[in-house]
């Protein structure tokens, strides 16, 4: 029993440092770096966070498969809607969780891929985000609709929309000189 409620939080905390780590990462592209806080420690935070969400969002889906009162294999975490249980939510946090793997491991690569090819592929991180919030309000049964829950992932979804919009309206205005 311990296991679902440890999977249930992990995903929330989760949810919470992607949302940071988008945020993060959108101020980083929109040369949000002030003299208190310069460009490379807003990369490294970004950095960071976006490492802590991955050792969570291990905990998540270890806790969800040993857990055992669904039937969850570890090969639905990766291969998208072929699970037992909740195929169609549970396909698009493995969808989420590939995009992310994908992520990381560009980023790894980083300096071999070449700025171009990276970038591609971290622009994944807008699919990956709506991904992952859709499938823990689809698999949440009850837990999703519970006031602070629902409180928690709106604030998110808000948060994140806000920085969405900012980076739309600082690319959208051609004589903005970004802030270095």
């Amino acid at each position: 029993m311990w296991t679902w409620y440890a999977s249930r939080a992990a995903g929330l905390v989760v949810l919470v440092l992607l949302t940071t780590t988008l945020l993060l990462g959108i101020s980083g592209v929109a040369r949000a770096a002030t003299t208190r806080w310069p460009r490379f420690a807003l990369g490294r935070l970004h950095r960071n966070v976006s490492l802590l969400a991955i050792v969570f969002l291990a905990v998540h889906v270890a806790t969800a498969v040993l857990d055992g009162y669904v039937p969850i294999r570890w090969l639905d975490v990766v291969l998208p809607f072929t699970s037992a249980y909740e195929p169609f939510w549970l396909g698009l946090g493995a969808v989420a969780f590939d995009l992310l793997a994908a992520l990381v491991v560009t980023s790894l690569l980083r300096a071999r891929l070449g700025l171009r090819a990276w970038k591609a592929v971290h622009m994944t991180a807008y699919a990956c985000w709506p991904l992952a919030v859709a499938h823990g309000l689809g698999i949440g049964g009850a837990d999703s609709t519970t006031g602070w829950v629902l409180v928690l992932t709106l604030g998110c979804v808000a948060a994140a929309t806000a920085g969405l919009l900012w980076r739309a309206l600082i690319w959208s205005d051609d004589s903005r000189e970004p802030t270095r």
